[in-house]
């Protein structure tokens, strides 16, 4: 169907920069190789700023680039303040940053606060005796008497969340690897310390921060046990699925700490923060953590990032939670991210990929809250099955085969169809590329006006022209079986989105008919029909 032009709504708003903003995630290994190696680096990532810049997106967000050993590819930290020489250097940083902003581009960069690597400085001498200056920077506990750890909690990633230390004579705490001495955050002395990281950011022009696993950050000074969780339909993996996680995360003094940092990015401005919040009770705790404005700007959590299937019921439950209150916090979304498998894979029906993804796409950038588009999404990439002895994710190498890997997620950008690795590295590429990625390569797309990249930048495009889509209220219509109808409200515009999500044609239109245009639509949906994953947005006739 052709689509009516439409007039741009978009008026001169007093919204900051970062309330409704389109961001892309990046993860350095897998973007792009500048030097050879086979793992992506800072220059890889600044030489195609232009592209991500076309997408239309707000802002960039880096998954960690620091100095680390890569036990758990950057999110064991061994300097908070480096650049880990197989990504380049500070000064490839800072000319990121400087082409990022002549483009248009937002620079957000992940923050660990919970934990470091134990080849950080800070638990080097912290491990040392228990009499030196840092000390008590992280968690330390003598054994029981029988020399078992001090209490039942398990890591995330397999086992006792304690490891023995023999120069100290006593367990230190990890939620996740061994590699990941847990920080005690608690402690002021650690709170000034990963400040005073913030604002070695905030000086060098980063605009703001994605928080890792916040909700990890304190623990029971108690060190009481968790209670057994209940059973579940899920199979259990690992020791950490037989517990509720009382007592070694969830503090209730997190949020203080978070208004600290909060207060300091207050000292810059048009500075932006959105934190990760996983575990049993995300929906209060990213509450918590996002209230009023002396807290984080916005928070996700796993509602679609792990869902086996995309459902209206899913989408209501997802944005109820988020009503539009001025005492409620700002959502982000994400569908897949470098953690979570791509959604195309969960989701869409193998006799129908280009069809689907245009329809959740559509979906994506209608709903109310910062949407973060994880690299090659726009390409409608796959996910890749990764062989046991390709396999670099811990976890899954750990817990394999029942652990999904996060490796099939991680995989290099496919560049140029033509050239070796795609065009993402001359040299052999720390993943395996996926078998069908080379035919979705970027330049192959830019040269099919109907592709998933091509559908993409309009549909940000349309986004970032319409203010009910940036920051207009929504209103679920009718969210059953197969149906989704949701409005978009501001105070120039009036929005409603409609979606089938299922195979079948749906018979819908709008109340008053005559009072709607459709403005934006994907496979062939009318006015009066919703063919099988048929998406409309149609606009009110002032």
């Amino acid at each position: 169907m052709t689509e009516i032009p439409k007039l741009l709504h978009m008026t001169q708003s007093d919204h900051p920069w970062w309330r409704g903003a389109t961001i892309y995630q990046v993860y350095p290994r897998s973007f792009a190789d500048s030097n050879g190696d086979g793992i992506g680096d800072l220059p890889g990532i600044t030489g195609k700023l232009d592209y991500i810049a076309s997408l239309g997106v707000d802002a960039v967000w880096l998954s960690p680039f620091f100095t680390s050993p890569m036990k758990d590819f950057g999110y064991d930290v061994a300097d908070y303040c480096g650049v880990d020489p197989i990504f380049g250097t500070l000064a490839d940083f800072d000319a990121l940053i400087t082409k990022a902003h002549d483009l248009g581009l937002k620079i957000l960069i992940d923050q660990v606060y919970s934990h470091t690597s134990d080849l950080h400085a800070w638990f080097a001498e912290s491990r040392s005796n228990r009499t030196n200056a840092k000390a008590d920077w992280y968690v330390w506990a003598d054994a029981n008497p029988d020399g078992t750890p001090p209490n039942n909690w398990q890591s995330v990633f397999g086992g006792p969340a304690w490891t023995w230390d023999a120069r100290r004579g006593q367990y230190y705490m990890h939620n996740f690897l061994s590699n990941q001495p847990q920080m005690n955050v608690h402690n002021p002395e650690v709170q000034e310390a990963l400040l005073a990281v913030a604002k070695f950011w905030m000086d060098r022009g980063v605009d703001g921060f994605r928080v890792d696993a916040i909700n990890f950050a304190m623990h029971d000074p108690e060190l009481k046990d968790n209670p057994p969780a209940p059973a579940g339909n899920g199979v259990r993996t690992r020791p950490f699925d037989f517990q509720l996680k009382v007592h070694n995360q969830s503090h209730p003094d997190i949020p203080a700490f978070i208004g600290r940092i909060r207060k300091l990015l207050d000292q810059y401005p048009d500075r932006f923060t959105v934190a990760e919040v996983g575990g049993p009770d995300p929906d209060r705790e990213m509450k918590a953590f996002t209230a009023g404005d002396n807290h984080f700007n916005s928070a996700y959590g796993f509602n679609f990032l792990y869902a086996e299937n995309l459902t209206p019921a899913l989408v209501r439950e997802a944005l109820e939670a988020w009503p539009d209150d001025a005492n409620i916090g700002w959502p982000s979304w994400a569908f897949s991210n470098h953690d979570a498998p791509r959604w195309i894979s969960r989701w869409a029906p193998a006799d129908a990929q280009q069809s689907y993804a245009a329809m959740v796409m559509m979906l994506f950038v209608s709903l109310r809250g910062n949407v973060i588009i994880w690299q090659g999404e726009e390409l409608a990439l796959t996910q890749v099955d990764i062989p046991f002895e390709k396999l670099q994710d811990p976890e899954a190498i750990a817990n394999w085969p029942l652990t999904l890997s996060r490796d099939g997620t991680r995989t290099p950008m496919p560049w140029v169809a033509a050239d070796t690795q795609c065009g993402f590295s001359k040299g052999e590429p720390w993943l395996p590329l996926g078998a069908d990625h080379r035919d979705l390569a970027v330049d192959r797309a830019e040269a099919d006006p109907d592709s998933m990249l091509n559908l993409t930048r309009k549909l940000v495009a349309f986004r970032n022209a319409n203010e009910a889509m940036l920051v207009g209220s929504l209103n679920i219509i009718e969210a059953q079986s197969n149906l989704l109808i949701f409005e978009r409200i501001s105070d120039n515009q009036h929005l409603i989105c409609a979606f089938n999500m299922g195979n079948d044609t749906i018979a819908w239109q709008p109340a008053q008919p005559d009072r709607w245009r459709v403005v934006k639509s994907v496979n062939d949906a009318r006015p009066e029909s919703l063919p099988p994953y048929g998406a409309q947005i149609l606009e009110k006739i002032a």
